[in-house]
């Protein structure tokens, strides 16, 4: 079989003739011919597979640069990047999907920020922050209030600095009123304002690029918690004898995980498990996850820094939330844990526990 017009090729290839033109211009489907007079463009049929390809992979929405990248590679790795690619197209639509969930919960209720429960609500609180036993100083910071749970975990020369910055910036929510329709904007606002403080503690001097701070904090709302999460610090809920990670670390590792290029047990002894790909700091993505959590009564939650997840097993993290009474006991004895086993790491947790308020 000869060469074939473009007519041709774009009907077999279902691509149209402007998006051929296109990806010629692109490199990334180029001719076998063009006519030198009158420069129509002719194509063998071995490239309609190639074509195909494109035209599937447009289908996903993948970027024009990343298809030409996967035409680059052998079989078996193209099909690895795009499965890379549509785990991070999952990852971000579920990054959306909670979003959706948050604005639901949010508009369908007449006053979110104080809502109405059969039974008054209250929370029962403790916070506990230890340097460990290899690290020189602390560079985290934990808080817990009547309205505020927070943990951040500085990095970089001025990081325990930027962590209690951090943490500084959420505090005024605890006594300013948040409006019914405002709720979503406070959580934003406060985000920027912890930006803002890390970037004023970071300076611009050389040591500015290197500074920052994860930051993971739920505001009580009398019968929910509304959780902001950037980083690697998490945020687990005990209920009804059942342990949930609710927050998704945004570490590179975790990353991989996602797109199916490391096991979670690859994950765990990988030497860049701490990589972040979002924090607050200079050049860093500071898109934070949002949700809304209903409370319920006997409910506990627990927000650590990676020194506690990192070191101290799922399940012992489970034993001592579920079998220790009263929150400062259980902080005592988490922290006790993470020091038992080598204490790499600054620790630092808060746990509250949801109670029924007398009447």
């Amino acid at each position: 079989m000869g060469l074939l017009t473009i007519g041709v090729f774009a009907r077999a290839s279902r691509l149209s003739p402007k998006a051929l033109r296109l990806y010629d211009e692109l490199g990334l489907l180029t001719p076998a011919r063009v006519d030198p007079v009158t420069g129509y463009r002719l194509y063998a049929p071995e490239q309609l597979e190639q074509a195909r390809t494109v035209a599937w992979l447009r289908r996903l929405g993948m970027p024009l640069a990343r298809i030409r990248h996967v035409h680059t590679l052998s079989a078996v790795e193209a099909a690895q990047e795009i499965r890379a690619f549509w785990a991070q197209v999952e990852a971000d639509t579920a990054a959306r999907r909670d979003l959706a969930t948050f604005l639901i919960d949010h508009l369908s209720r007449k006053d979110p920020a104080m809502s109405s429960t059969a039974t008054p609500l209250g929370i029962r609180y403790a916070a506990l922050s230890d340097k460990g036993l290899v690290r020189e100083s602390n560079q985290d910071t934990a808080y817990a209030g009547p309205r505020l749970l927070a943990v951040a975990d500085g990095c970089g020369s001025q990081g325990a600095p930027a962590s209690a910055a951090a943490v500084e910036a959420l505090k005024h929510i605890e006594t300013d009123s948040v409006p019914a329709d405002g709720l979503l904007n406070v959580l934003e606002d406060v985000v920027e304002q912890a930006q803002r403080a890390v970037h004023d503690v970071a300076g611009s001097g050389p040591s500015s690029e290197d500074t920052g701070t994860t930051l993971t904090a739920m505001l009580w709302t009398g019968s929910q918690l509304a959780l902001v999460h950037i980083g690697d610090s998490r945020v687990y809920l005990l209920r009804d004898g059942e342990l949930f990670q609710i927050t998704h670390d945004h570490t590179m590792v975790q990353s991989m995980v996602d797109e199916g290029r490391l096991s979670p047990e690859e994950a765990a002894s990988h030497p860049q498990r701490s990589l972040l790909v979002r924090a607050l700091g200079h050049g860093a993505d500071t898109t934070p996850d949002m949700r809304l959590h209903d409370a319920r009564r006997d409910d506990r939650y627990l927000l650590c820094s990676d020194g506690l997840s990192t070191v101290v097993p799922t399940q012992d993290i489970h034993r001592v939330l579920s079998g220790t009474g009263e929150p400062e006991q259980a902080v005592r004895e988490l922290v006790t844990l993470a020091n038992g086993s080598g204490g790499p790491d600054n620790i630092s947790c808060v746990i509250a526990d949801v109670l029924e308020l007398p009447q």
